[in-house]
């Protein structure tokens, strides 16, 4: 195999190159026409009219988004940090020995992520309250994301440890360290730095999920877009809010994205140490390099080999 090409793929020739090219224009000229004509359409409606930007003119409805917008973020960040710690726990337990932790792990696992975090948060807030539990709803959304964000980390904390080759554990155990040494100090570690893209999905997932708070009242972003597009006497800007609110939801995720690759690169970015064992060496008080060393025990070794001979 010569010039470095690759068995699984085929430089294309001329035609394949013109066909990708054709087929590539097509593509692009479709989504080109397809964008168009949801332009023109707003613009035909009256979407663009500064009637229905009007809302988004008042500083009060800023100052409105932005305590939704904050209230959008606490929910995600509480419920980041507890499916994170539930997600962590749940899988340990799981991985434990002990069929006592083991199989009532699992059974919480398989169960929370089989249930919709939407009816979680729906019987938390609106069940609790019917039996005398009232709940509010801030709590009922950071519950609900927790229970089910939490299960679906457990499994993904539980497959980067069982990806990992069994000499990891092994190794631990052979120099005394105790089963809950070897997890926390050997196998997560390496298990989370291998599922870090799958975590941050899953943390994207989570942010956006606290956009189902709005079924139960709970006034973060979605909530309050509804609210701007039931105003008639803002002239029910509906597109406007929409896109505005999408936005938002859009920076959000790209931010914590952003935000966990950096993350991500830092902790995978291997230290290179540069240790001097010469320098250190109780016989190199001159600090000689082990080449040097090596080759004056060699001298010296000629040496007396020399005078034994000579003295023989």
């Amino acid at each position: 195999m010569s010039g470095g090409a690759s068995v699984l793929y085929d430089v294309p020739g001329p035609k394949a190159i013109a066909r990708n090219r054709i087929l590539g224009g097509l593509v692009v000229v479709v989504v080109l026409a397809a964008f168009a004509f949801i332009i023109f359409r707003l613009a035909d409606s009256g979407q663009f009219s500064a009637e229905k930007w009007e809302a988004f003119t008042y500083p009060f409805i800023w100052q409105n988004i932005g305590l939704a917008l904050l209230r959008t973020l606490s929910a995600f960040v509480l419920s980041a940090v507890g499916a994170l710690v539930l997600g962590f726990l749940l899988a340990v337990a799981r991985l434990s020995t002990v069929r006592v932790l083991s199989i009532p792990a699992t059974v919480v696992t398989e169960v929370l992520r089989a249930i919709p975090v939407l009816v979680l948060m729906m019987l938390l807030y609106y069940g609790f309250g019917s039996i005398g539990v009232p709940m509010s709803s801030f709590a009922a959304v950071v519950i609900a994301l927790i229970a089910y964000n939490g299960s679906v980390l457990a499994e993904v904390f539980r497959a980067g440890v069982e990806s990992l080759p069994k000499g990891q554990g092994e190794a631990g155990f052979a120099i005394g360290m105790t089963s809950r040494q070897v997890m926390n100090l050997i196998l997560m570690p390496q298990a989370v730095r291998a599922m870090m893209p799958v975590i941050i999905a899953q943390l994207v997932v989570t942010l956006k999920d606290t956009a189902l708070g709005f079924v139960i009242t709970y006034n973060e972003l979605l909530y309050y877009a509804r609210y701007l597009m039931s105003q008639t006497t803002l002239g029910n800007p509906i597109i406007p809010s929409i896109l505005i609110i999408g936005a938002i939801y859009i920076i959000l995720c790209l931010l914590l994205s952003w935000l966990a690759h950096t993350v991500q690169k830092r902790t995978s970015r291997s230290v290179k140490v540069k240790v001097k064992v010469a320098a250190h060496h109780p016989g190199n008080p001159g600090g000689a390099t082990d080449t040097q060393m090596m080759a004056a025990q060699d001298v010296g070794t000629d040496d007396q080999t020399g005078h034994s001979q000579a003295g023989g």
